[in-house]
């Protein structure tokens, strides 16, 4: 089971979004996809119309007991989205107190991880949303992570708050004792804006190493999906934005060419 954390200390950088697409794009080619939602803002429990108010259970569920969830107590938490064809582990409001209330729990920063444990046979990929702020809920995400997706923004305000990712990288890369993998997404960028270009370039410059071939552009499809709570691979599966989130996967190596089925938009 991979598990990759989607992760940037700077909000509005497109980290949803990335869960979202991954997710749909994965799934369509036959992989098992859990979503696990760890930001309290719960960006992506809203995208598929899931109201946190009402739902009994979420990824608190992780913190609230000092014994974990077990497998078939999580697989009851969770949720099938997108027809079905990827599952979610959503936020409740309740998670905005974690930090509150748990952080000087022993052992607290390895709650998912160690959850995930049990479920590493019903899934091929565990992708996770994090909130912008270096705390118990993104040190989870790291602490499980064996990938962290980047997404940036190509202006100068989202790569500065890069500039401090990478510094939380290395304290958690101390604290776990082994590498974490990271790759770098320049999103939202804009053709022929001399800002977006420049920003690019400052990436390419500063993280060469973990800035790939792909290059996300702004592109409103990805605001239709998520008007119609649908993966942005199933609304519009020939747009640009969908085209570079398929050529990422292709990078990394975890999708194979032409294996998406295609969609149209319900």
């Amino acid at each position: 089971m991979d598990i990759w954390a989607v992760a940037n200390q700077k909000g509005g950088v497109g980290k949803t979004t990335t869960v979202v697409t991954c997710a749909g794009l994965l799934a369509e080619a036959g992989k098992r996809v859990l979503m696990v939602d760890l930001d309290p803002q719960g960006s992506l429990t809203a995208y598929f119309r899931l109201e946190s108010a009402r739902l009994r259970k979420g990824t608190y569920e992780l913190f609230r007991e000092p014994a974990l969830p077990g497998r078939t107590e999580l697989l009851s938490m969770f949720h099938p989205v997108s027809s079905g064809e990827i599952t979610l582990f959503p936020a409740l409001p309740a998670l905005a107190t974690v930090e509150r209330r748990f952080r000087s729990d022993e052992g607290v920063g390895l709650r998912l991880a160690r959850a995930l444990v049990a479920i590493e046979h019903d899934f091929d990929h565990v992708i996770i949303d994090t909130p912008p702020v270096l705390g118990v809920l993104m040190i989870n995400a790291l602490a499980a992570a064996g990938m962290l997706l980047l997404p940036v923004q190509t202006d100068y305000l989202a790569i500065k708050g890069l500039e401090r990712m990478a510094q939380t990288l290395q304290m958690v890369v101390r604290a776990r004792g082994r590498e974490l993998r990271y790759s770098v997404i320049p999103t939202m960028y804009e053709q022929g804006s001399e800002s977006s270009a420049q920003g690019l370039r400052t990436l390419m410059r500063s993280f060469a190493d973990q800035v790939g071939g792909t290059v996300v552009p702004l592109d409103a499809s990805f605001r239709d999906a998520s008007a119609r709570g649908l993966t942005p691979s199933r609304f519009a599966p020939r747009s640009k934005g969908v085209r570079a989130y398929r050529a990422l996967l292709r990078g990394m190596g975890v999708l194979e060419p032409d294996t998406g089925r295609r969609f149209t938009a319900a």
